[in-house]
């Protein structure tokens, strides 16, 4: 059957570890949309860091973003759909986060918010660079009338294991995925990403069999078994590569458009 949705998540996926989309996967995605299918970035990220690849490749649509909490439309950044997450529940967890030295930010749709962007450490710093963000100053919560979208815990791989084993002890108000080996999300409890393309497919009359989606971590497996297709990265971990149809090269070997041309461009 055609393709004719391709859901790609973005780091570790479509962008190599330089956090770079490389000309010939800009190419292959430009032809396959050329072609008929339509391409929708499937991230961490929020909308504001993930249209401009969007827009990069001239490509119109609908981004899925805070691991599906949010969907917004490329051309006019409208929020078609967003699985808005209770802040007030979040107490416990920022008062673990401060009590035990672990950075954290609070997600609406377009804002990112810390408790001190000013004194962030270097590492944190850089981190928001890489991800194309400029953390605000966390208001009180009474100030903070967006909805929210996501809480995401960030540090060493050796603390967010830690932070994971005794996460998942609590009785969570939460989904919880582990996006990266870095990082931690906590969302509404019905948000995903196989739940947000699900929903964005229904809308469009495309069913599962008509789906390709490229992921690499924990956080991409709920697309890639939704898919008729999903294909994980060679650098994903076993678990993602055990929840996929087959697997593809790594992204700093742009599996992404070797995946793309056999599936689609091939056919």
């Amino acid at each position: 059957m055609t393709i004719k949705l391709i859901a790609l998540d973005v780091d570790g996926t479509l962008l190599n570890d330089h956090h770079e989309l490389t000309e010939w996967t800009q190419e292959i995605l430009i032809r396959a949309s050329r072609q008929g299918a339509e391409i929708v970035l499937c991230s961490g990220r929020g909308p504001a860091n993930t249209i401009p690849f969007m827009k990069r490749m001239e490509l119109d649509g609908y981004v899925i973003t805070h691991n599906g909490a949010v969907t917004a439309e490329v051309e006019s950044r409208e929020i078609v759909h967003r699985f808005a997450m209770d802040g007030q529940g979040l107490e416990p967890f920022v008062t673990y986060c401060r009590t035990n030295g672990v950075h954290f930010d609070i997600n609406t749709a377009f804002g990112l918010y810390v408790d001190q962007p000013e004194g962030l450490e270097l590492q944190v710093r850089e981190m928001y660079n890489n991800f194309m963000m400029e953390p605000l100053k966390l208001p009180k919560w009474a100030d903070l009338t967006e909805p929210l979208a996501k809480f995401t815990a960030f540090g060493p791989i050796e603390q967010m294991d830690k932070v994971q084993q005794e996460w998942g002890t609590w009785n969570l108000p939460y989904y919880m995925t582990r996006s990266g080996d870095f990082f931690i999300d906590l969302m509404h409890p019905e948000a995903s990403k196989g739940a947000a393309l699900k929903r964005l497919a229904e809308s469009k009359g495309i069913v599962p069999s008509e789906i390709l989606a490229i992921g690499n971590y924990y956080n991409d497996i709920t697309m890639l078994t939704y898919a008729g297709i999903g294909i994980a990265m060679d650098n994903s971990p076993e678990e993602v590569k055990a929840a996929a149809n087959e697997v593809t090269l790594s992204n700093n070997e742009q599996g992404v458009a070797h995946a793309v041309q056999k599936h689609v461009l091939a056919v």
